[in-house]
C-alpha cells in the first residue's frame, strides 16, 4: 500500500470552512459518512455538480432505428492501432461508438469508462489524456465507450425522460464483449476502470458479471450508494443532468440501492486485482499555476482548488469506506491515497500506475 499526504481537506463550498469539533472528528474516525460533516455535505453537492456542469452543453441522447441483435455497423482506422468501432445495442436501440486501441495481435481487454458527462461534453479519456500514446507500444487493447452520461453505466429500471434508456449493464458485459472477441484478437482476459462516477461504475461491473474482469480500477470515485447520504449525492449528481436517480435504482431505500454498492458487496470482489485511488482535496503536485494542465489560468487553478478540492475530499470519505471494508474482509488492493483535487491530470496519473496491477492479471 503507497500512501501519501495528510488528511481530507477541510473545505467548504463557499468561504472559510467549516471545523469539525473533536467529537465529530472522533466519531467520522468510526463511522464515516453518519458524522455533522458529513451532514453537511448534500448543501454541496448541487453547487458542485453545477460548477462542473457549467462547462459542458447538454446533448440528448438519440435512439437509432437499427433492428436486430448485436452487431459491429463500422470500423473506422484512425492511424496506428487506434480504430473507431460503432456497435448497434439492442438493448438500448442506438448505436454506440466506441474507441479502441488494437495492437494487431492476440491480447486482453483493457475497458476504460467515462467521467460522468459519458465523454460527450467535457472530452473522453482519448482527448483527457495520453491514454493513446500511454498503450501504444502495449500487449492490451483499449476500448473506450463513448456515451454514457449521469447513467453509472447501469441498466435503469425505468426509461428516464432526459436520458432514454440506459442498459449499460447489458450493453458493457453481454453485448459488446462477444463482438469485439469475434471482430479483433482477445484472449479473454479483462480489466474495467473508470473514473469520479464511473469508478463505482468499474466496481458494480465486476461485482455483477463474476469472472468477466480480471483486474478493476476505481480512480477518485464514491463507491457507496446505500444509505440517505450516499443517494442524496447520486441524486444531486445525476440532477445536474436532468437525470431522475429514481428511474435508475428506484426511490431511495429501494432494494437494488444496496445491490449496487460496492462496499455492501465487496466480499464479492474477491480474486480481483483491484487499484483504488483518491485524492484528499489538499492542493497536489498538480495543482500549481505551473502545472501543464493549468497552464498559468489563475481562474483555472482556483477553480480546482475550491470546488475540486472539495470533491475530491467528499469521495476521499467514501472510498476510505471501500479500503476499509476490503481489508476487514481479506481481500487485498493496491491503494493509493495523495494530496490533489478532482481532476484528469490526477487519474492519467492512475492510469499509468494501475497498468502494473492489470498487466499481471491479464497475463501480459
Amino acid at each position: 500500500m503507497r500512501t501519501a499526504g495528510a488528511g481530507p481537506a477541510e473545505v467548504a463550498c463557499a468561504g472559510r470552512a467549516p471545523v469539525d469539533t473533536p467529537a465529530e472528528s472522533a466519531a467520522g474516525t468510526a463511522t464515516g459518512w453518519n458524522t455533522p460533516r458529513m451532514h453537511r455535505l448534500p448543501r454541496c453537492f448541487a453547487v458542485l455538480f453545477a460548477a462542473f456542469a457549467s462547462i459542458a452543453a447538454i446533448v440528448p441522447a438519440v435512439a437509432s432505428a437499427d433492428p436486430g441483435g448485436p452487431a459491429i455497423v463500422d470500423v473506422h482506422p484512425l492511424g496506428g492501432r487506434q480504430y473507431s468501432v460503432v456497435v448497434y445495442s439492442p438493448a438500448m436501440n442506438k448505436q454506440i461508438t466506441v474507441w479502441m486501441s488494437h495492437p494487431d495481435f492476440a491480447a486482453p481487454a483493457l475497458y476504460l469508462l467515462n467521467a460522468v458527462d459519458g465523454g460527450e461534453d467535457g472530452g473522453p479519456w482519448t482527448n483527457r489524456t495520453d491514454v493513446a500514446q500511454f498503450f501504444a507500444d502495449k500487449p492490451v487493447n483499449v476500448i473506450v465507450p463513448m456515451g454514457g452520461r449521469a447513467s453509472y453505466y447501469t441498466d435503469w429500471k425505468s426509461d428516464d425522460p432526459v436520458l432514454g434508456r440506459n442498459e449499460w449493464t447489458t450493453f458493457l458485459t453481454q453485448e459488446l464483449p462477444p463482438l469485439l472477441n469475434s471482430r479483433f484478437q482477445m484472449t479473454g482476459r479483462n480489466a474495467v476502470a473508470g473514473t469520479s462516477m464511473s469508478a463505482t461504475s468499474a466496481l458494480d461491473l465486476a461485482i455483477g458479471a463474476p469472472g468477466l474482469y480480471q483486474a478493476v480500477g476505481a480512480y477518485s470515485g464514491c463507491p457507496l450508494t446505500n444509505g440517505p447520504i450516499p443517494q442524496a449525492y447520486v441524486y444531486s449528481q445525476l440532477g445536474v443532468f436532468g437525470a431522475n436517480a429514481g428511474n435508475m435504482w428506484g426511490v431511495p431505500g429501494d432494494p437494488a440501492w444496496a445491490a449496487h454498492d460496492p462496499v455492501v458487496n465487496a466480499d464479492r470482489l474477491r480474486g480481483t486485482a483491484l487499484y483504488i485511488s483518491s485524492g484528499n482535496g489538499v492542493p497536489g503536485v498538480h495543482d500549481t499555476l505551473a502545472d501543464p494542465s493549468i497552464g498559468g489560468n489563475a481562474g483555472a487553478l482556483a477553480n480546482r482548488v475550491a470546488v475540486g478540492g472539495v470533491m475530491e475530499s467528499v469521495v476521499d470519505s467514501c472510498t476510505g469506506q471501500l479500503t476499509g471494508r476490503l481489508a476487514a474482509v481479506g481481500i487485498p488492493a493496491t491503494v493509493v491515497h495523495r494530496n490533489g483535487t478532482h481532476a484528469w491530470v490526477y487519474w492519467q496519473d492512475d492510469l499509468h500506475d494501475s497498468w502494473s496491477v492489470f498487466a499481471p492479471a491479464l497475463g501480459v
